[in-house]
């Protein structure tokens, strides 16, 4: 029995000791990229303009500059007749996010269904009162915390990563843009705008959160009743509620089939150990596998652990491009110049396997080409990382993402 205890005891310490030292790792890590975020200045970044592709009776457009999408935004909302669904992660107090609340209240006050619905704890920052709506606006504010005593487990504990617009059911937009003035022209990212039979599938994946998701009750929304039926384009929707992570083994199909070529661009790019594998073994297929994730993301913790994976993936022939002097936050990738996906997920854990999400899936060569020259044009705002420089880190850092590389199971 005393020994027992004694063991008891030992691991306890073991175990206090590891987590002490991965807090102070990350605390001495948060301060120095901070210190080092107030010495940078901001910079321009390479752009298109939006850019339309017909698939399967479907306008998709595709922007990568939050100024063109919100101005488009904005100008669907004010044309809207019949209701608006609006979903976002992230909505700012500031001159846009204020712009969207004034526009999203003149549509309800002409009549206009208005549902909108954002989640409390990536706004936590945000001015409570910024979220006073008249009663005429419909709100949902996904919870802080969910299924009491369970909150911690799964199915409760996923954060409301999507962002999601749907206007009459004629037009949705879809992809990584959150609400805020500086997503319109200091973040890179990407997003599509769809006009055909499948803004059904966007709209049922909000109708379906607004209906059954946690959080104070609801007057119901009616279902779609049309859903499309296609192979070319199509949604996929991570709902941890049902325990429902399609778009990792979306991402994962597509890999295993590549022929030719992988090119990812992640804002948060921290893949699990399947994900690794499957890109590794892809480079050994020859297949050209490049990868677009930024130098300094808006999250250290998220930079030091994807760090912890280059030595790894940069040894098995993966190309590495540092995005630079500006945070890319897009989620999005184009294979074999025949399949793409524009989404909300990131390749980490938290995306696929914890948080709501919702990824567009594309198989259409028009598009694909289009992906392909955001892709293209996005590598001449990059840096290649190469094998050389990397192992010449300095032993302080291979340290720390030692020590740091546990926390990627909840990251």
């Amino acid at each position: 029995m005393a020994l027992r205890k004694r063991l008891r005891r030992t691991i306890a310490t073991v175990v206090g000791a590891s987590v002490g030292v991965q807090l102070l790792t990350a605390g001495v890590v948060s301060v120095v990229a901070s210190l080092h975020r107030r010495q940078r200045k901001p910079s321009g970044f390479p752009y298109l303009e939006p850019m339309s592709d017909e698939v399967a009776g479907n306008e998709v457009t595709v922007y990568t500059y939050g100024t063109h999408l919100y101005e488009e935004m904005l100008a669907e909302i004010e044309r809207a007749s019949d209701y608006i669904y609006f979903e976002s992660f992230i909505w700012k107090s500031d001159e846009i996010g204020q712009e969207f609340k004034d526009a999203l209240i003149r549509a309800a006050e002409r009549g206009v269904r208005v549902c909108c619905t954002w989640d409390v704890f990536a706004n936590i920052v945000v001015p409570r009162s910024f979220f006073n709506f008249p009663p005429i606006v419909r709100t949902y504010p996904y919870p802080l915390l969910k299924g009491g005593i369970k909150f911690l487990s799964l199915k409760h504990s996923g954060r409301d990563h999507r962002k999601i617009l749907v206007i009459d059911g004629n037009v949705g937009f879809v992809g990584g843009y959150n609400i805020g003035s500086n997503y319109a022209n200091k973040w890179r990212d990407t997003h599509a705008r769809v006009r055909g039979p499948l803004v059904t599938e966007l709209e049922s994946a909000f109708v379906d959160m607004w209906n059954w998701g946690a959080g104070h009750p609801r007057d119901l929304l009616p279902e779609p009743t049309c859903q499309a039926w296609t192979a070319e384009i199509r949604t996929h929707c991570n709902t941890p509620q049902t325990m429902t992570y399609p778009i990792r083994n979306m991402y994962l199909e597509a890999i295993r089939k590549a022929s030719s070529r992988v090119w990812l661009t992640q804002a948060y790019f921290i893949p699990d150990d399947d994900v690794q594998i499957a890109l590794l073994e892809a480079v050994e297929r020859g297949v050209d596998v490049s990868v677009v994730i930024p130098e300094e993301s808006n999250h250290v913790m998220a930079d030091w652990l994807s760090r912890a994976r280059y030595e790894t993936l940069l040894e098995g022939g993966v190309k590495i491009f540092l995005y630079q002097k500006a945070m890319i936050h897009s989620k999005t990738a184009v294979i074999d110049s025949v399949w793409s996906t524009i989404g909300t997920a990131n390749l980490d854990s938290l995306s696929l396997l914890g948080n709501y999400e919702i990824n567009l899936e594309v198989f259409d060569r028009s598009l694909a080409s289009t992906m392909e020259d955001v892709f293209t044009m996005d590598l001449t705002n990059c840096r290649e990382l190469s094998l050389e420089e990397w192992t010449q880190r300095p032993f302080y850092a291979r340290l720390a993402e030692r020590i740091l590389r546990p926390l990627s199971i909840i990251m």
